[in-house]
């Protein structure tokens, strides 16, 4: 009997079954992925692919505390399930007591699809995306434009049982669309994404349009050395600077005086005013059309997530509550060490408060300024004060008196996300929108462009 031959609620029992430990934490994930790749105007490559990864947490109870040991593997056989378990049973017993330790979550949560098959993507996925996608290529061609990109759609089925009794189910659909027009010599390129559940909310022809502006307004270049200017941050940078900004929301590192959410003397900045702007920055795993987990899959602990917390509900949580940091992340255990409220990561991160107002109504009120495309290569330089270094890509552009009047050179920017929201004076409509450069890992997100006084572009850049 093959892998994929016995359904993943059984193999999530049968590991459970198979248990010695004191405690047992299985997480079966079932993922498929369909895809398509096209260059020049043509599509090159699409595929479909399976595969199932099956995560066994064995926690044991020790004089001295309870151990835990984690072991995944892909492509589990029948024959090879009681090794498994046998080696995270193994791995507990082999490591000191585990310092994020904490009873297993108990409850009576039993999801009523847990036994139903996994869902599965396919080619389907793209039945009415390929064809508008093959009209966009004959518009760029007739436009003398070449389009780039790839769609990429993901299913992930997650089975999460536990040896105090939950049977827990979540599916979470990922879809990502990444579109670069370029000009037949090369030396213009204009980049637009999509996050999407399915592909059923996302036009070709509009972003391919969006595209051909894009490249007009590059027709003209000007060049400008570093300094601070006035900077449009469309919603993609926008989030992959606050994306940034959540990873870094750790409670027990700002109570340890080790990040920018450290309060000076000792304690956290829980409370402070972070800009004067009416601004929220919440996670809802219920969230219309960013939905994630809402219950916790941890399969490796580290900083605040824990093991142990597998299967602890989530509720819609507001880390910065007009304006105010409400909330930093936390496990229940570093929630005990820091006294702060439980509040584990959620999978989707959305700003509002904004005004209602587009992009391009806030470049029309622009007298001069920087209207950017998107952030790349983001690193960080300094944790305490959050410092990132990055680069611009694929189009920044000269707003003057209102309109886009050519395109300008790449920086390298140094920013930090909390400064940026200090100064920030004008933040627009809130939309669903892609990060750029943590797309591989995060892709749920909504933010506002907002408006920087004096975003610092450190130095120029010869990137693209």
């Amino acid at each position: 009997m093959s892998a994929r031959s016995s359904k993943p609620h059984e193999v999530v029992e049968r590991a459970l079954e198979l248990s010695r430990a004191d405690g047992c934490v299985v997480i079966a994930d079932e993922q498929s992925t369909a895809n398509l790749r096209w260059a020049g105007n043509a599509l090159t490559t699409n595929g479909v692919t399976r595969g199932r990864t099956l995560t066994v947490v064995a926690t044991v109870d020790g004089k001295e505390g309870t151990a835990s040991g984690v072991v995944s593997r892909s492509a589990v056989t029948p024959d090879e399930l009681e090794p498994l378990v046998r080696a995270a049973e193994a791995a507990a017993r082999g490591a000191g007591p585990a310092e994020d330790a904490q009873p297993l979550v108990t409850g009576l949560a039993q999801a009523p699809e847990f036994t139903e098959a996994p869902v599965e993507t396919s080619s389907a996925v793209f039945a009415d995306f390929a064809p508008a996608l093959g009209e966009a290529f004959a518009r760029a061609r007739a436009g003398g434009r070449e389009l780039y990109g790839f769609a990429n759609h993901e299913l992930v089925s997650s089975y999460v049982g536990t040896s105090t009794g939950l049977r827990l189910r979540h599916d979470q659909p990922n879809g990502t669309l990444e579109l670069n027009a370029k000009s037949p010599d090369r030396t213009r390129s204009a980049w637009a994404g999509r996050s999407t559940r399915d592909f059923k909310d996302v036009d070709p022809a509009a972003l391919d349009a969006e595209l051909a502006v894009r490249l007009g307004w590059a027709e003209r270049r000007v060049e400008l050395p570093a300094g601070r200017y006035e900077t449009l941050l469309p919603p993609t940078a926008v989030a992959d600077l606050l994306i940034y900004l959540m990873w870094s929301a750790s409670g027990r590192d700002a109570v340890e005086g080790r990040t920018v959410f450290s309060k000076p003397g000792g304690g956290t900045r829980v409370g402070e005013k972070l800009t004067d702007l009416p601004l929220t920055l919440r996670s809802d795993p219920h969230e219309p059309g960013l939905e994630s987990a809402p219950f916790v899959i941890a399969h490796s602990s580290g900083g605040d997530q824990s093991v142990f917390d597998n299967g602890l509900p989530l509720a819609a949580t507001e880390w910065i509550r007009e304006g105010e940091l409400r909330h930093l992340t936390t496990s229940r255990h570093s929630a005990g060490l820091t006294g702060l409220p439980v509040a584990p990561g959620i999978d989707n991160i959305v700003l509002d408060g904004g005004e209602d107002r587009s992009l391009e109504e806030m470049v029309a009120n622009t007298e001069r300024g920087l209207l950017l495309t998107c952030l790349w290569y983001i690193r960080e330089v300094d944790p305490a004060s959050l410092l990132l270094t990055g680069l611009t890509r694929d189009g920044v552009y000269l707003v003057e008196n209102g309109e886009v009047t050519g395109e300008v050179n790449n920086f390298r920017f140094n920013e930090s996300p909390v400064g940026v929201l200090g100064r920030a004076t004008e933040a627009g409509r809130t939309e669903k929108t892609l990060p750029r450069e943590w797309s591989d890992w995060f892709t749920r997100a909504a933010m506002p462009a907002l408006r920087v006084p004096d975003f610092n572009m450190s130095s120029v850049s010869q990137g693209v």
